[in-house]
């Protein structure tokens, strides 16, 4: 009898170390780097999964003995029969383990049913989500000043800097360029988290894009998805192709094949003859092959061409080199001081659509290309997304939490990709999320006191958005949009955009990303903890 109340307590003790919604909060000191606490996170996995074997073997064992043990029971005396048998104790072992397993289960499947109410009436889950536990405001409080304000104090001199440099640099690339012949660059737009106050991902990375548009009398008719009936109704989404056109609207070749060029201009749309003398060389067709219609891919190889020889112009005024930190990431300069700084920086070429600000661009830094055409060019809101939140910040309470919101999450995204790597959610999706709850709150919900509350909607929604497979685009046929961001009427009016859509064509991606959302939820606690600085106990066990 005593063996087989070892065998249940054996059964008991296993799952409850391979419960996947148990998650120990041992050691809250900061390691020296990011390197090591995903690497002690990874090491911790491998020592369940070994004990996990190791108590299997035992029980495999018990049961072998435990067949020696029952030809013995039948042998023994009339008063021995009297207490319960040994495969009974088997069989409570096995009918514990099964009610576990189906209660494991259970958890699993309720994560795939989405609720049906209305995003206003957003369910209150306490302090879960799904049954995981979510940080508490002291915790918050002591990350955020310890962590989030530690890493970005110096993102106002990185910015000013960039800023700074990049114009530098476009003023040397138009002197390599004749004005009137030739592709017209336009100033730099600072755009992105890092201008928007709520980047925390190491190293700070600024984006910046650079308008360029053609010589006179010829122009670019951007055609966006929703004006457009040569783009599949697969590939339909937040995209568009741009044409050159002539100066009767009618579609041109090139500027070249009409206009008699100097001996030393160069042609950005089409190669030059060989007895021609290039001023920016090595540069491929801009338009793709045997269309009129601008590649990304050749834009990409053109700008980065023109800009390698405007530095090479500047170089000698500066103590610092530049290169390209990225060859996969055309536009992606990282800057090295001599004292072994880096500041990271992307600058990309854009096309505006007609006088607003929308802009198409070939392609988001550090983000796969969506689309498998080189002639489609995604369209950029992120002017407008940076004009509101200023905008609405205004009308906030002062030293409100919604960057904040966005920054922590934003962390645990982060870091979770680099445990069991990226997936189909990411951080544009977050920033949705809260452009999306900005305006169903009001105003005084998102004082620095309700963070907690704040963070838990976030990720309410989120969850409730990916169990339905629907996330709006915040800008494109949003009917809650203030009149003062002032975006074109097409797009205001047109059909909401379903950022998820992807979801719903790739099994696999959706599996993978809810995978990781859940696991960016059971490991929120642990990561918070271990990147704060000696967090009192007290604050931990709340």
């Amino acid at each position: 009898m005593q063996f087989g109340i070892f065998k249940v307590c054996l059964v008991v003790v296993t799952a409850i170390v391979n419960h996947p919604l148990l998650f120990p909060n041992e050691n809250t000191t900061l390691p020296a780097t990011d390197e090591q606490i995903i690497q002690k996170m990874k090491d911790r996995e491998e020592s369940l999964k070994a004990e996990q074997m190791h108590l299997e073997q035992m029980f495999s064992s018990t049961v072998i003995k435990e067949k020696g043990e029952e030809e013995e029971a039948s042998e023994k005396t009339e008063a021995a029969a009297d207490e319960p048998p040994l495969d009974f104790w088997s069989a409570l072992s096995m009918v514990i383990f099964l009610m576990i397993e189906i209660w494991r289960q259970d958890f699993q499947e309720g994560s795939a049913q989405a609720p049906s109410k209305e995003e206003d009436d957003l369910p209150f889950l306490g302090n879960n989500c799904q049954g995981v536990s979510l940080l508490n405001k002291e915790t918050l409080a002591i990350f955020y000043e310890q962590y989030i304000r530690l890493t970005t104090h110096d993102a106002v001199k990185t910015r000013e800097f960039v800023e700074g440099f990049a114009d530098d640099l476009l003023e040397a690339l138009r002197s390599i360029c004749n004005r009137d012949k030739d592709m017209e660059v336009e100033n730099s737009i600072c755009i992105g988290s890092m201008y928007e106050t709520w980047s925390v991902k190491k190293p700070l990375t600024c984006d910046l894009i650079v308008p360029f548009a053609p010589p006179e009398p010829y122009q670019f008719r951007c055609q966006p998805w929703i004006s457009s009936h040569s783009i599949s109704p697969d590939k339909q989404g937040d995209c568009g192709t741009i044409q050159v056109i002539g100066p009767d609207n009618v579609s041109k070749g090139c500027v070249c094949d009409r206009t008699k060029l100097g001996e030393d201009m160069l042609c950005l749309l089409h190669n030059p003859t060989p007895n021609k003398t290039k001023v920016v060389r090595d540069i491929d067709l801009l338009c793709s092959k045997d269309t009129d219609f601008l590649d990304t891919i050749q834009v990409m190889k053109w700008f980065q061409s023109a800009v390698t020889i405007a530095w090479g112009k500047i170089s000698h005024k500066y103590d610092f080199d530049l290169a390209f930190s990225h060859l996969d990431t055309p536009g992606a300069l990282r800057v090295k001081f001599r004292s072994g700084k880096i500041i990271n920086f992307n600058i990309t070429p854009v096309v505006q659509f007609e006088d607003s600000d929308l802009y198409f661009i070939s392609h988001f830094p550090n983000s796969p290309r969506p689309h498998d055409s080189n002639i489609q060019w995604v369209l950029s809101f992120a002017v407008y997304e940076k004009r509101f939140l200023k905008d609405i910040a205004k009308k906030l309470p002062v030293n409100s939490c919604h960057l904040s919101c966005l920054q922590i999450v934003s962390f645990l995204h982060s870091k979770q990709c680099q445990i069991t790597g990226s997936s189909g959610l990411t951080t544009y999706h977050l920033k949705t999320v809260l452009l999306h709850l900005l305006l169903s709150r009001p105003f005084s919900d998102w004082d620095v006191v309700m963070l907690e509350e704040r963070l838990r909607d976030m990720f309410v929604m989120l969850e409730k958005c990916l169990l339905e497979k629907k996330l709006y685009h915040f800008m494109v046929g949003n009917p809650k949009l203030p009149e003062s961001v002032n975006i074109p009427e097409s797009f205001h009016c047109a059909e909401p955009l379903n950022l998820f859509r992807s979801f719903v064509l790739n099994r696999d991606l959706y599996q993978k990303t809810l995978v990781m959302f859940y696991e960016m939820l059971k490991n929120a606690t642990v990561l918070i903890n271990e990147y704060s600085l000696r967090l009192p106990s007290s604050s931990l066990n709340k």
